[in-house]
């Protein structure tokens, strides 16, 4: 995620609910995001999917 470029303030996570979610949201807040409001989830007919918001404070 992170390289030369600067970090948007807010952003939204989705994908599967899955090991590899968890870890991308987990990167996101060891580099300074925090969680903006609860996941939301939908079944997508075969898995669960997800998205999380989050925001990060100006530099």
């Amino acid at each position: 995620m992170a390289d030369d470029r600067r970090l948007p303030r807010y952003r939204v996570l989705t994908g599967p609910d899955d090991d590899s979610f968890c870890w991308r949201v987990s990167e996101a807040l060891d580099l300074g995001y925090e969680l903006h409001g609860a996941p939301s989830l939908t079944f997508s007919g075969d898995r669960v999917i997800v998205a999380q918001a989050l925001v990060r404070a100006e530099d």
